[in-house]
């Protein structure tokens, strides 16, 4: 699915699903060393997927829901291989109306990028992301899109790891 999250519009789909993760890889010509990192819709969430400490904890009730993804000790792979970096997992709870309700529906985490080719800029405005569906074809990937016509001028979101003794940014 294409959607307008709290930063860019995305690609997002059941992070579970590795059929579905493997093809947004695919459209975007992506890397497979570069993991796709997961909408979770609050802390409870992440931590069935990653350890979280008192500290990290404390980090993500100041820094959630928002444009943060937080880079974490994964616990068992429960979800697709190509969202895990060896031993860690990035997470972000964004803070947008619509993909909150489809986290509190689903109760599900979504594997998420943005809606772009990798390496070329990520995409505000509608007219960019239907040229850029336009390009990928009849792949069977969109088959929704959530058409938020454009988003305010943003950034994809600020990136953080949160495995060492203190946060280090690593996207600001």
């Amino acid at each position: 699915m294409v959607c307008p999250t709290d930063t860019v519009y995305g690609l997002i789909c059941d992070a579970s699903n590795s059929r579905a993760v493997e093809k947004i890889f695919k459209i975007k010509n992506r890397s497979r060393t570069k993991p796709l990192p997961i909408f979770v819709k609050d802390i409870k969430m992440a931590k069935q997927l990653a350890f979280v400490g008192k500290k990290q904890e404390r980090f993500l009730k100041e820094s959630w829901p928002g444009a943060i993804t937080v880079i974490l000790k994964a616990k068992k792979k429960r979800l697709s291989e190509l969202v895990y970096s060896s031993d860690t997992i990035g997470l972000r709870a964004p803070d947008y109306g619509l993909l909150n309700e489809v986290l509190k529906k689903i109760g599900k985490p979504l594997a998420q990028t943005s809606a772009n080719i990798s390496g070329r800029p990520a995409a505000t405005k509608i007219k960019k992301v239907l040229e850029f569906i336009r390009t990928i074809g009849t792949s069977g990937f969109p088959i929704l899109v959530v058409d938020a016509g454009d988003l305010p001028k943003n950034k994809p979101s600020k990136v953080v790891d949160l495995t060492g003794s203190s946060p280090r940014v690593l996207r600001d």
